[in-house]
């Protein structure tokens, strides 16, 4: 899926209807295309952390790619680039995708 403008508290609940619908439909695999995403706040950093969790319970997985700078210093200061995989390129984030388990 590509983001695109501000990830917070107003722009969040949109996301979440959206990934909610995703996994919803049985796709657990998902990378979120954030090249146009310009802001992050909490709520989208908290977002983030609640959709890694849920897709992990689900047996599949999370990730982001194209992260611009400013993003990724908001990832990196908050430590979710620690947990939740980060990617210079959507291609390699789906390269990367181990295949789903029956």
């Amino acid at each position: 899926m590509k983001a695109g403008g501000q990830l917070d508290m107003d722009t969040a609940p949109e996301l979440d209807d959206f990934l909610r619908q995703v996994a919803d439909a049985g796709n657990v695999q998902v990378v979120l295309d954030f090249a146009d995403v310009s802001f992050l706040d909490s709520s989208g950093l908290g977002l983030l952390m609640v959709w890694f969790k849920e897709l992990q319970s689900r047996g599949g997985r999370l990730c982001v790619a194209a992260v611009q700078e400013i993003v990724a210093y908001v990832l990196r200061v908050a430590a979710v680039d620690q947990v939740l995989d980060v990617y210079d390129t959507v291609e390699a984030a789906e390269a990367d995708m181990p295949p789903l388990t029956a």
